[in-house]
Order: structure tokens, then sequence, then C-alpha cells
């Protein structure tokens, strides 16, 4: 019932022209690359993100994987050494919060980490 009435609203604001203008019309939507996040979670972590709160080993899970993706690009020998450092800084610190707040003892945390580590290497 509450979907058929969603359906007659938009309908009628189609009829009336109110999506005329809207922002962004006619150009292809920028999606987000979620791969970093696990299935399960990727509704939550969407929330999250919008109201501007990611814990911090998502958002180094994601720098990791960008930098493992300029590693793969990378030509240049000493550009690609200091991407590599700055991927060991990130690593370090992901295993430093996962160890405090005791991520390692925890089942979901276990469940999820081999494809955490996957989408790591």
């Amino acid at each position: 019932m509450l979907s058929w009435l969603a359906e007659q609203k938009i309908n009628e604001a189609i009829q009336q022209g109110e999506f005329d203008d809207l922002k962004g019309k006619g150009k292809p939507l920028a999606l987000e690359d979620l791969s970093h996040v696990p299935e399960e979670l990727r509704a939550a972590y969407k929330v999250m993100k919008n109201a501007g709160i990611i814990p911090e080993e998502l958002q180094l899970r994601q720098e990791m994987l960008t930098l493992t993706d300029l590693i793969a690009a990378c030509e240049h020998a000493g550009e690609r050494q200091a991407l590599h450092r700055k991927l060991d800084e990130k690593t370090l610190r992901l295993q430093l919060i996962t160890s405090q707040r005791g991520l390692q003892e925890n089942a979901s945390y276990h469940r999820y980490e081999h494809q955490i580590r996957k989408r790591l290497t």
C-alpha cells in the first residue's frame, strides 16, 4: 500500500514538471567504489559516511587499496618506494587500531578478516 502511494506521488510530481530542472539531470551517476567494505556492512558504511563518521580502520583500508593501485601503476622507482613506505605506515596503523580495539578477539572481525586481508594484498 505504501509503495503504491509513493509511486502515485512520484508520478504526480513528474506530470507537474517538478523533476525537470534537477541538478545533474541527464548526467551519469557518480557511483562510489565500496569494494573495500564487506557487502553486509555497506549500508551501515554509507550511513556513517554520509553522517561524516567513518571509522579510521575503514578509511585506512580504502587508503591502502588506493596505495596498492598506485604502486602497481608506478614506473618511477623512487616514487614507488615512497608509496611502499606510506602503505607500510597505514598497515602498521591498522594493526595497532585492531589490536587496541580488541578486534582480534571479536568474532565478527574474524568472520571478515580473510576478506579484508585478501583485498589489501
